[in-house]
């Protein structure tokens, strides 16, 4: 199971300083417990300071654990300047393949690529276009957003549990998480539901992350033996 915790400073504290600290505070106790991806999603920073804050970040997740890895948000030049291991691509914004073959032209480091899906269709698409995972969402909620919660039954689909008009399951090795009011309580649902993982803000920012990691690593191992 992935867990793939989600950046947003602005929920930590109030003035800029502490938002910065508390947040390198958070990811750095994120990637100690176990999360397998942190996605440094601070879309309104300038590119100058995103950078210097990925920076920090990369230094952090370092730090911390051997096998967690940073995303940045939208930015593969952010991510390739910074030594981030990868990029979050928005929706119908950039094509994972040119993403992809401009990185590697810049890195002899592949890149994690994750793709946000909101559709059946666009996670098939980011499939077909080789990205790593998708995240499928909201899965629950809006999620401050204007769009509907696509619920359990399109996390199935997506997943090839069902078919879609005898549609074919997507590609192997390619992952989708859920994201979008995921908890403790709904998780199993998610994972039942077919999902390789699980994504979220407030799952991995609010309380204290290292029990959460355990609660859900023991709700897989729990999976797993039944």
């Amino acid at each position: 199971m992935l867990l793939y915790y989600i950046t947003d400073r602005k929920g930590l504290a109030a003035t800029d300083a502490q938002q910065r600290c508390r947040l390198l505070v958070r990811i750095g106790e994120a990637a100690h417990a176990g999360v397998d991806y942190i996605q440094l999603r601070e879309k309104d920073l300038a590119a100058r300071d995103l950078e210097r804050l990925a920076r920090e970040a990369v230094q952090v997740v370092r730090d911390h654990s051997a096998t967690a890895k940073l995303l940045i948000n939208g930015r593969a030049d952010v991510a390739l300047a910074a030594g981030a291991d990868g990029v979050h691509l928005p929706a119908g914004e950039l094509d994972v393949p040119e993403v992809r073959a401009l990185w590697m032209q810049a890195s002899d480091r592949a890149p994690v690529i994750a793709v946000s899906a909101h559709t059946i269709e666009e996670v098939r698409a980011a499939a077909d276009q080789g990205a790593n995972f998708a995240v499928l969402a909201p899965m629950f909620e809006k999620a401050h957003t204007d769009l509907r919660p696509v619920g359990i039954d399109a996390l199935r689909i997506a997943c090839g549990s069902t078919s879609l008009n005898n549609a074919k399951p997507v590609s192997p090795g390619f992952a989708i998480l859920a994201l979008g009011g995921v908890t403790l309580a709904n998780a199993e649902a998610c994972l039942a539901a077919g999902a390789a993982g699980l994504a979220g803000i407030r799952l991995f920012q609010n309380g204290d992350v290292a029990g959460t990691v355990r609660r859900l690593r023991e709700l897989e191992h729990t999976r797993s033996s039944s």
